[in-house]
């Protein structure tokens, strides 16, 4: 420890050292940014004021939306605002912050989507108890219980992560504050706080995982016996949205961490980087707007009360 100056800042990696390609990503990432902030908030609009959207997987929608919001702004405006000032440096307190942040809000979107999957379970498999079954308190225990659960997650991971001093090269070698990152710093190797933080984590994952698994099984099971065409079409369908989204979002997460952290981070990397962490929170108000006639019924009625000359 002597012999190493304790790090208090880091160096985010940025995308390219060339002016115009940093303009380029710059102006890609706004746009991308603007459409998953206009989309996510979109929904949270009409979902809160449309009547016939006040059920419990709409309730859960406006969640999963604010969550994306908040998940997408964590990083990318970081990173928008050091392609245009050069000024790629970030302190140890806006890195944990910002670590927290990312792990809150990726383990409260795994929590909330397996509590989704157990709504259409309820709704397609259970249809006679499922107003009791959902109910607005059970509903409000449900989201609170996501919430604490992600913030509880992001508090261990921060924790662990930083409670042990960085002092080796301050170059991240990485656009935000990722923990694999961060851990290759950490004066301390290996960092067994963080190792055993990780694998609940991870058991939690696959709890969750295997739990969606389960339900979609009893789902598609009750819908194949169903004997009207009709009916197993739309059960079919209300289902589909959240299992787009369910698969985009395990897709990202599994490539984000089978990828081996290398000690020369390259443009692979930061591209895999930006599917996981950008991807997701665009992909999904598309998803639920355009495969879903309800979302879509909702959005052409505030299309319509906004500009009644169309």
């Amino acid at each position: 420890m002597a012999n190493h100056t304790v790090i208090t800042n880091f160096l985010l990696m940025s995308f390219s050292d060339v002016w115009e390609l940093q303009i380029l990503h710059a102006v890609l990432f706004s746009l991308i940014y603007l459409a998953a902030l206009m989309g996510n908030l979109l929904i949270i609009l009409v979902t809160t004021i449309d009547q016939h959207l006040h059920m419990p997987m709409y309730f859960f929608l406006r969640h999963l939306s604010f969550i994306d919001l908040c998940y997408i702004s964590v990083t990318v405006p970081k990173s928008i605002l050091i392609s245009l000032t050069h000024s790629n440096s970030i302190s140890i307190h806006e890195c944990a912050t910002q670590t927290y942040c990312i792990v809150f809000f990726a383990c409260t979107e795994l929590i909330l989507l397996t509590v989704m999957s157990y709504d259409r379970y309820a709704a397609i498999c259970c249809p006679l108890h499922y107003e009791t079954l959902m109910s607005r308190g059970a509903c409000v225990q449900m989201a609170a219980a996501s919430w604490v659960n992600g913030s509880l997650s992001g508090i261990m991971h921060t924790v662990s992560t930083f409670s042990v001093p960085f002092c080796k090269t301050n170059e991240l070698g990485q656009f935000f504050c990722e923990i694999p990152h961060l851990l290759k710093l950490s004066c301390s190797q290996p960092n067994f706080a963080e190792i055993g933080t990780t694998v609940t984590t991870t058991i939690l994952g696959l709890g969750c995982f295997i739990y969606i698994v389960i339900s979609y099984v009893y789902i598609f099971s009750t819908v194949l016996r169903m004997p009207s065409t009709k009916g197993r079409s739309k059960a079919f369908f209300t289902c589909l949205p959240h299992l787009m989204v369910t698969t985009v979002f395990f897709t990202t997460a599994f490539v984000a961490h089978v990828k081996p952290t290398s000690d020369t981070p390259s443009v692979l990397d930061l591209l895999v980087s930006v599917f996981y962490v950008v991807v997701p929170p665009t992909l999904n108000p598309v998803i639920y707007s355009f495969r879903n006639k309800d979302m879509k019924a909702a959005l052409a009625k505030l299309v319509r009360q906004e500009l009644p000359c169309l």
